[in-house]
């Protein structure tokens, strides 16, 4: 494939991942523009997680609507070139042929793969350029193929970043068209008079709580308007794809972000405005209440979940290396685990593979896909 073809195809793919989808549209057509520039076997097993943790909360794969559960205790267990591996590593990009020195077959990950006839695995985190993971993509070529070459890999690398935002963006919509927490987002649509052509469940709070918006007079706040008409005026410069954001400050004194982006569904200009909390993740409390720990503690287990050493934990705490190791005894006396990698796999079935399996049910039944943890009520 020529290069021309291969930034055709990565700007595609940017433009897709800039548009208002539901999560599994946008796996489904970017899927379609990546198989022109990256050959692969049969589809694609696309994955969301959280960035917080790192840990997965959806995959996406046509023919496998049910993760094998053996396949999830590999990769949560001892098993080296999973999901969690590559995510974690300096380049976010791996194939198991790489890792294996060419010679996979005694790995269990390749054993597995086969049985679905994918010999090769190419696996790249989807990470924003401002350092969210919101996704992994595994890419599979059978048996005699051609191996993935480093054209192909820098390809991945180059859309990866607009893959994570897209994800990030798909779960702001599915949770704003079925809001799930009493904080969930809030989706507007707008038209070129910026007056309110339809709006989500959980909008109006999020109105009511901005400065200088009056919800009963159908008079917007200013934070909205504002964004709006960027977008609008975006658009008018052939820029129709840009997405915008903004933060504003609320009545209740909590930061929320905005994000502004032009429908292209319609021949008429329209414009979407997502509201969300500016504080989106929900392991924090969850690992306080659930186990007791400290703000402290809350801090290592999270730079553990990410895969951080003892040393770079010290290091962003500000703290010694034997602090860290007392820190360390404590949580593992209170989650009832003895080691960084069993303390991952308790996190993960306990919080996320509920999600996980949710997530499984509501991709059948065409539902938004949900990120982060399994919510406590």
């Amino acid at each position: 494939m020529s290069t021309d073809a291969r930034q055709r195809a990565a700007d595609k793919i940017g433009r897709l991942c800039r548009e208002p989808h539901d999560l599994v549209s946008l796996w489904q057509e970017t899927t379609e523009v990546l198989a022109t520039a990256v050959p692969h076997y049969w589809t694609p097993c696309w994955y969301t997680l959280d960035p917080a943790s790192l840990l997965m909360t959806s995959h996406f794969h046509l023919g496998l609507a049910e993760f094998p559960p053996q396949w999830l205790a590999a990769e949560y267990g001892e098993e080296r070139h999973g999901i969690l591996d590559v995510v974690r590593s300096a380049t976010g990009l791996s194939t198991l042929h790489d890792t294996a020195d060419g010679e996979p077959a005694n790995r269990e990950r390749w054993q597995r793969n086969m049985t679905m006839g994918g010999d090769q695995e190419l696996i790249a985190r989807l990470r924003t350029r401002s350092g969210e993971v919101w996704g992994a993509l595994a890419l599979y070529r059978e048996p005699g193929a051609a191996m993935f070459d480093p054209a192909e890999k820098e390809f991945v690398a180059t859309v990866a970043p607009a893959l994570a935002d897209g994800v990030r963006r798909a779960l702001l919509i599915g949770q704003a068209g079925e809001p799930e927490y009493a904080d969930s987002p809030g989706l507007l649509v707008l038209n070129s008079a910026c007056e309110i052509e339809s709006a989500s469940a959980g909008v109006r709070r999020w109105l009511c709580d901005l400065p200088d918006g009056d919800w009963d007079r159908e008079k917007l706040p200013s934070a909205v308007v504002t964004l709006a008409a960027r977008a609008f005026r975006h658009a008018a410069d052939d820029r129709p794809g840009e997405v915008l954001v903004s933060r504003a400050l609320t009545r209740s004194g909590t930061w929320v972000v905005l994000h502004g982006a032009r429908l292209t569904s319609s021949a008429e200009t329209r414009v979407a405005v997502i509201i969300e909390p500016a504080h989106p993740s929900r392991i924090y409390p969850l690992l306080m209440s659930a186990y007791g720990l400290t703000d402290r503690e809350r801090d290592v287990t999270r730079l553990v979940l990410q895969g951080a050493s003892t040393t770079q934990i010290a290091r962003d705490m500000t703290v010694s290396a034997h602090t860290v190791q007392q820190h360390l005894k404590s949580i593992f006396d209170k989650t009832g685990v003895r080691s960084r990698r069993d303390l991952v796999a308790k996190v993960f079935f306990t919080h996320y593979e509920p999600r996980f399996r949710d997530n499984e049910q509501r991709v059948t039944a065409t539902k938004p896909v949900r990120g982060g943890p399994w919510p406590t009520y």
